[in-house]
This record gives structure tokens, sequence and C-alpha cells, in this order.
């Protein structure tokens, strides 16, 4: 197959979707549509807004074949999610993972899931699972699921509609899902025990090109008839594509955004903790990579509702005051789940600049507590809107000892998800080593921290 020359990257996260079209050549961004990724309230349970999310697909994508040209078009998403199909309809809403649901039968659900060993997956609360979240909708919906004749994890659901190809892919099944075996390369034994196997569509990799578009799309959309759409990846992992192939490891990844993922390609999984939120994510070559997270975004607006550039006097006065954020603001995750987020000082009191630096300093501590989790790489790449958090980085260079580099890409995920059109080997790293925190007192600082986490 000729390689598309542009790529529109669908670009679904838990709070905004956008679409990006970048030049195959050299990974300009071209074009960016962007749009907020609102929850609905109505029908059965909190659910997302699929038909809001694709007229905004096909508003872009006709937008950019008119402006630019659409050569191909590749899916990414986030996590924790799947649609539930009745042939070429969905048999339920596609469920918001954050909804409780799944709660209602979370003593049953804990006696099916396998154990950690086999799937590296941490038991987590709502429907964070995606085995669980299942697991309640057979039982709550029964007419309904019996009606589902496929079950597509949401980068597969995309393309599906887009090419009208179903498939399934090892990134998203990985993903802290109960539904997939890391080591064995395989369905988990929930799956079967479920009787779930048939449900699911066939493997493919998330590089395979499913198929041209539809034909009654490219016609309403201005596009070629054989514009091809690939599988999709999982939006963590399409973090790591670009780097995937390089010789030095361990290295990690930093992928932020509603989440902050720390993930040490070539890492071992032997510190992965299951009850501090950790696990193991499939890349898309099938390998397991040793993952902890925290809801980093969802967390720095919280701590921090008027972003303002902290100058050295906020940052020299934080830590010389003590003004601490301790973990964590949204309860059940990350590797303090249990912990009820605190500061040392009412933060109605500091200026914006001073929030800002005592949150950002927050952020860098509570990835370091991650990298102990999932170990720490030879070098740190941050990826997403925390690479252009300056304090954020040169805190985390000096807490670990390694070399950070803040990416200059600021299409983050979408790169990797473009580069699943022939971008085999591992690209270049656009940006430099950030130069370590130097402000006296933040060893003591971050000691203090770690201590009242005890």
């Amino acid at each position: 197959m000729t390689q598309p020359s542009t790529i529109a990257v669908i670009d679904i996260g838990k709070t905004n979707a956008k679409v990006v079209l970048i030049a195959r050549a050299d990974q300009r961004q071209l074009a960016s549509r962007s749009m907020a990724n609102g929850v609905r309230r109505d029908g059965p349970y909190p659910h997302a807004d699929t038909e809001a999310l694709w007229a905004f697909i096909l508003e872009a994508l006709k937008a950019f074949a008119t402006e630019h040209g659409v050569g191909g078009i590749s899916i990414t998403t986030h996590g924790a999610t799947a649609a539930l199909m009745a042939g070429d309809a969905l048999a339920l809403p596609v469920l918001d993972y954050e909804h409780d649901g799944p709660q209602a039968v979370a003593e049953a659900y804990r006696a099916a899931r396998p154990d950690f060993a086999e799937t590296l997956s941490p038991a987590l609360p709502n429907g964070l699972n995606l085995g669980a979240q299942i697991f309640w909708q057979v039982r709550a919906f029964p007419e309904a699921f019996a009606r589902v004749t496929a079950i597509l994890t949401y980068p597969q659901y995309w393309a599906f509609r887009l090419s009208g190809i179903l498939a399934s892919e090892v990134t998203s099944l990985g993903c802290h899902t109960d539904l997939w075996a890391p080591v064995a390369q395989e369905f988990s034994s929930l799956v079967d025990r479920e009787g779930w196997r048939k449900l699911f569509p066939p493997i493919r990799p998330a590089a395979s090109v499913l198929g041209p578009i539809r034909p009654e799309l490219a016609a309403q959309l201005g596009l070629a008839a054989q514009t091809p759409v690939t599988c999709g990846i999982h939006d963590s992992n399409a973090s790591l594509v670009p780097h995937l192939g390089r010789s030095e490891t361990p290295f990690t990844i930093v992928s932020s955004g509603a989440w902050t993922i720390a993930m040490t390609v070539g890492g071992k999984t032997d510190r992965l903790d299951p009850a501090r939120d950790s696990l193991a994510n499939t890349d898309a070559h099938g390998r397991p990579v040793p993952t902890a997270r925290f809801m980093g975004g969802r967390e720095f607006d919280l701590l921090a509702p008027q972003i303002h550039e902290p100058d050295d006097a906020d940052i020299a006065r934080v830590i010389a005051d003590d003004i601490r954020v301790q973990p964590g603001f949204v309860p059940g995750v990350g590797p303090f789940p249990g912990a009820k987020g605190s500061w040392t000082q009412p933060p109605e009191g500091l200026t914006p600049g001073e929030r800002t630096a005592a949150a950002s300093l927050y952020m860098a501590l509570m990835t370091e507590a991650c990298l102990g989790l999932c170990g720490t790489g030879r070098s740190i790449i941050i990826e997403g809107p925390l690479a252009r958090n300056g304090l954020y980085a040169a805190a985390l260079a000096r807490l670990t000892g390694v070399e950070v580099i803040a990416s200059g890409d600021a299409t983050g995920t979408s790169l990797g998800a473009s580069l699943l059109f022939g971008g085999e080997g591992a690209q270049p790293v656009s940006g430099s080593p950030v130069t370590p925190l130097a402000e006296p007192g933040l060893d003591a600082y971050a000691a203090r921290w770690r201590a009242a986490n005890r």
C-alpha cells in the first residue's frame, strides 16, 4: 500500500476530543479541531455522547479534505471503554467508566475476576476495569445484552463506524481490563468463564489497515474511495509508538492528560502493586509494559484553577514555607488510593503563582512515587500538557537524578497514532534535557512529603 501523505488522527480523550491532520513526511500538524467530551446523563446510565462525537469527527474530516486532503485515518482513544454492538447499532449506550453502577455487583465480580498474577490488572473503582463494566451490564440489562453480537474496545468502535470492519486490538484489551493475560498474550480466564470470547472479533495489530472508508462516507466527506482506516490504539500506548525500537532500554515515558501515566519500556513488572494502581499495559507489539498512574490532569485543575506561571520567588516561598499538597484528590486511584487530599496551608491565601508552583511540585512528587512502582528508566520523556510545565520537569529531574526531556511535540498521542501508517522504528525525540531544579530546600521538602504518606 502506498503510504498516505496526510493522516487524520481521531484522538478521543476522557475530557476532550480532537481530530488532528498530520503531514507524514515531517510530522507537522497541519490542522486541528477539538471539542469537550461531555458525558450524557439520560438513558439507563451516564454514557458517552457518541452521536455528538460522530458529527464532530465527520465535520473535521470534511473540512480537512477540503483544505488539505486526507490520505488516511488513524484512531486513538482513552481506555476502560467498550461498545456493545447489536449488528451495526449499539445494544446499550457506551458506559462512562466513572459511573459507579458496577459497584452493585462488586462482591460477585471480586470472586469472578482473575488473579493479578494472570492479568497484571489491579482491582479499580467503578468501571475502570472494563471486565467489571461488562459483568455489570450482563446482569443489569440481560435483555439488551442478549442482543449483543460483538464487543468492541473504543478505538475499534470508531474504526468500525468508519470502515465497517470489526476487530479487536491488544493495547485496549490489555489496559487494566481484567480481560487480557499480557504474559500469555491471550484472553484471560474471565473471558472464557463468562462466555464472552465469541463476542470479541478477531485480533488485529494496531497498525493494520482494516479497510477503506465506507463508500457512503467517502462520498459525503469528499474523500478518496480507498482512504485507509487503521485498527487504532489505546491513547497511552500511542504515546509509546514513537519510541518503540529505541535501544537504550529501559526508558520511561510520562504520558499526560486527564491521567498522568508513567510507562517504563523494557522495565520489570516485579514491583507492581495492585493495591496502588500499578499494572502492566500492553504495547503495540503485545509486550507487557510496567505502568503506574494517577489522575494528574484532573487533580491539577482542582489544585490550580487559575494557572499562572510561577516565578522564582513563588517557587522559593512554596518550598521555604513548606506549602505542600498531599495526596490525593481523586479517590481510589493512584499510588495512594486511600489518602484524602490536603494542603499544609490553606490554598485560599496563596497567589495563583504559588498555587501553581505547589501543584506542579505535587505532580512531580506523585510521578516519582509512580516510578517507585513501575521503575525509572535511564531517561524520562514527558509527553502531553505536562511537557509545557517547566517547574514540573525540572523538579522531576532533580528528584529522580536521571535525564528528563520535555517533548516539543504538541500533538502527544496524535503523533503516535499517525505513525501507525508506516512509522516503523524509533523516532527522534523533539526536545532537550531540562536543567534539574536547584532550589535549596527541595530535598527536605520532598522528604517531608514522602514521610506524610507513610
